[in-house]
């Protein structure tokens, strides 16, 4: 139980190469993807019979399942209702120089995102408008932290995640491999209906609170702005990222 509770802190995590994946959708899709890496899985007796789609398959592939009760469950997760299941999985992080190489059309690049739910809920969306990465620059929130992880509603384990990147080289590597450089910023003369979206790009998105830093926003190609049509003074990072990802998609589908 120490051991697994300990995956709540980035120090352990960092010394172990685990992460902790707690709810059904998480474990899903870990022994859907990535079952190779998954350490230990532990379940309720209830949840047992509940998530049989995903439980039988884990034993079937290896899996050391643990029938637990729920105040163990509760004691070594981190979220307040880990709703019966929760697996401790490796985690092997990626590199931009795999991700290049691979000459992605579409990629998201985080610059110091600081919450752990806008970071998970992008890795999300990037996985559900086919992006080819998410790329996370030094100074961001813990990808392999429980809430982000939780958050990602098992797309973690769906497309690379780079993480730890400094920002100006990310850029310089992203023209080097001939990726767009597109910042979404307030103050883009251009909005997202108005650029080139079917050739390969990265969307640049900013900090929460202050944005993109000027240096940054200059070394992009263009800087562009999703549109607001009523009285809202900004969009959530998510929301914003989601909706750039989204036209990129649209534009990179149409036949």
């Amino acid at each position: 139980m120490k051991q697994v509770r300990g995956l709540s802190r980035r120090s352990v995590r960092r010394r172990t190469g685990r992460v902790l994946v707690e709810g059904p959708q998480g474990v899903r899709e870990a022994v859907r993807f990535v079952p190779e890496r998954i350490r230990d899985l532990y379940v309720t007796r209830e949840a047992a019979q509940r998530y049989a789609d995903f439980v039988g398959p884990a034993r079937d592939r290896g899996v050391f399942v643990h029938e637990a009760s729920e105040e163990v469950l509760a004691a070594m997760c981190d979220a307040d209702t880990p709703q019966g299941t929760a697996a401790v999985v490796d985690w092997t992080p990626t590199t931009l120089a795999a991700v290049l190489a691979r000459e992605p059309r579409l990629l998201v690049l985080l610059t110091h995102v600081r919450d752990p739910g806008n970071l998970g809920t992008v890795i999300r969306g990037a996985d559900a408008a086919g992006a080819d990465a998410v790329l996370v620059s030094e100074g961001s929130v813990d990808v392999t932290g429980p809430k982000t992880v939780r958050s990602t509603a098992g797309s973690i384990f769906h497309l690379p995640v780079v993480t730890g990147l400094d920002v100006a080289a990310t850029l310089t590597a992203l023209d080097d491999a001939g990726v767009r450089r597109l910042a979404a910023d307030g103050v883009g003369e251009r909005t997202i209906d108005e650029v080139d979206l079917t050739t390969a790009h990265a969307w640049v998105m900013g900090n929460e609170a202050w944005g993109l830093e000027p240096d940054t926003r200059q070394a992009c190609d263009d800087v562009v702005r999703v549109p607001i049509h009523g009285h809202a003074e900004s969009l959530n990072l998510a929301m914003a990222t989601t909706i750039c990802l989204y036209t990129s998609a649209r534009s990179q589908r149409v036949p």
